[in-house]
C-alpha cells in the first residue's frame, strides 16, 4: 500500500485516476494544485480505510460541475476550504481525515491538495471506485450515509448549505445553483464518522490509481503502455476483468453541455475500415457497443486511451482523427449489487440496455 502522496507519485496518481475517471474531467490542473500544495505543506499521509477509528470525522473535498468548464475555470484550495469549513461549522465537528468522492480526474487530486493544506491524512478509498456524474451515485449513498448536510462554494466568496432528505434531492437542488455559480464549484458532502466510512467507502482505490499510473508511465518495460495498463488492471482485485475491446480512430463526435453536464456520443472506426465502436457519455463514458453488440455498460468502466501512450482521453478532449483504444474493466463489487444498480445502473442514466457484467460481455477477450 502507498503510505504517502509526495511530489514523486503525484504524476502517477493523475495518470491512473484519469483512466479510472472513465472520461471525466482532466486531472492535469488538479495535479498542478497538488504539486504546489505538497511543495508548500509537505507530503500527505495515506490512511487505509480499515485504519479509521470509530470517532474519526471524515470529510469529502470535491468539485462539482461540467468538465468542459472545469478546464477553463480554475479551482483554489481556498474555495475548497470555504466549502469544508462551512460544513464543519454547521455540524460542529472538525475533519480528522479527507476522502475523495470519486477516484476519477480532478476529484482525486483536489482532496490531496486540500489534505496537504490542512495537514490531514487522505483515506485510501472513495465513494465510486471510478467516476459518476451525480451526487447520489456513490457507495456512501448506497450504504445509507446521508449526502446532506452539504455545502458548495465558488471563487467569489459565495457558499450555499443544503439540508435534504436524499442524495437525489441534493443533486436536483445543487446542480442548478452550481450552474448559476459558473458550472464549476467546490463542495463537501457525506460527512462521516470513521465507522461509517469503513462500512461505506470503496477501499484501495487511491493506491490502485497510483499503481495503474505507474504501469502506464513505466520506462524500461518492453511491453507497450496499453499492455502494461491491462496487466495492472488484471492485477487489481476490482478491475481484474479487463481488456482492450477496440482500436481505431475517432470519426464521429457529438457533445452538448447542458444542465451542468456534458452529454455526447463518440464513434471510433477501425483503421482498416472494418468495424466501428459507439460510445455514449454523460461527463463519463457510460457504455460501448462494437458493431452493434454491447461490450461494456455502466457501472463497469469504459475508457478511451491514446493508442500510443495509453493515457486516458477525457470526453472534453476527444477530437476527430485521434488514434485510440477502448479499454473496459470490471467495477468494484459494491457497485454491482441489486441495491447498487438502483442507484448507478444503466436505467439511472436513461439507457435502455440492461446491466451485464463485463466479464460476460468480453469473455472472448479475457
Amino acid at each position: 500500500m502507498v503510505t504517502e502522496i509526495t511530489l514523486d507519485n503525484i504524476e502517477q496518481l493523475a495518470i491512473g485516476s484519469s483512466f479510472l475517471g472513465t472520461g471525466g474531467e482532466d486531472p492535469y490542473l488538479g495535479s498542478l494544485l497538488c504539486r504546489e500544495a505538497i511543495a508548500k505543506y509537505g507530503p500527505v499521509k495515506v490512511l487505509a480505510v480499515d485504519e479509521l477509528k470509530d470517532e474519526d470525522n471524515v470529510f469529502i473535498a470535491a468539485a462539482l460541475g461540467a468538465p468542459t468548464v472545469m478546464i477553463e475555470k480554475l479551482f483554489s484550495i481556498e474555495d475548497q476550504h470555504r466549502a469544508v469549513e462551512t460544513l464543519e461549522r454547521f455540524i460542529g465537528r472538525k475533519a480528522s481525515a479527507i476522502i475523495s468522492a470519486e477516484i476519477g480526474g480532478c476529484n482525486s487530486m483536489m482532496p490531496v491538495a486540500y489534505a496537504a493544506m490542512r495537514g490531514l491524512p487522505i483515506v485510501d478509498g472513495d465513494g465510486m471506485g471510478r467516476a459518476f456524474p451525480a451526487l447520489q451515485m456513490t457507495s456512501f449513498n448506497i450504504e445509507g450515509v446521508a449526502c446532506a448536510p452539504m455545502t458548495i462554494a465558488d471563487e467569489h466568496g459565495n457558499s450555499v448549505l443544503y439540508q435534504t432528505t436524499t442524495g437525489l434531492k441534493a443533486e436536483e437542488l445543487s446542480r442548478p445553483v452550481a450552474a448559476a455559480m459558473g458550472a464549476s464549484v467546490c463542495m463537501s458532502c457525506y460527512p462521516m464518522t470513521g465507522a461509517e466510512a469503513r462500512r461505506a467507502a470503496i477501499p484501495k482505490t487511491l493506491s490502485g490509481a497510483i499503481e495503474i499510473g505507474e504501469a502506464i508511465s513505466r520506462s524500461g518495460d518492453p511491453r507497450s503502455p496499453i499492455d502494461r495498463l491491462v496487466a495492472a488492471l488484471r492485477a487489481h482485485e476490482y478491475y481484474k476483468d479487463a481488456a482492450v475491446i477496440f482500436r481505431g480512430k475517432i470519426t464521429g463526435l457529438e457533445r452538448d453541455t447542458s444542465k451542468g453536464w456534458v452529454f455526447g456520443n463518440c464513434t471510433i472506426s477501425a483503421m482498416n475500415g472494418a468495424g466501428s465502436a459507439e460510445l455514449k457519455f454523460q461527463n463519463e463514458n457510460l457504455l460501448v457497443t462494437v458493431d452493434g453488440k454491447l461490450r461494456c455498460v455502466v457501472p463497469d468502466l469504459v475508457t478511451i486511451v491514446d493508442a500510443e501512450t495509453a493515457h486516458a482521453i477525457p470526453t472534453e478532449r476527444l477530437a476527430y482523427g485521434q488514434r485510440v483504444a477502448v479499454v473496459a474493466c470490471s467495477a468494484p463489487p459494491l457497485l454491482t449489487t441489486a441495491r447498487a444498480l438502483d442507484v448507478v445502473g444503466p436505467q439511472c442514466f436513461g439507457l435502455d440496455e440492461q446491466y451485464a457484467p463485463v466479464a460476460t460481455l468480453i469473455g472472448d477477450l479475457l
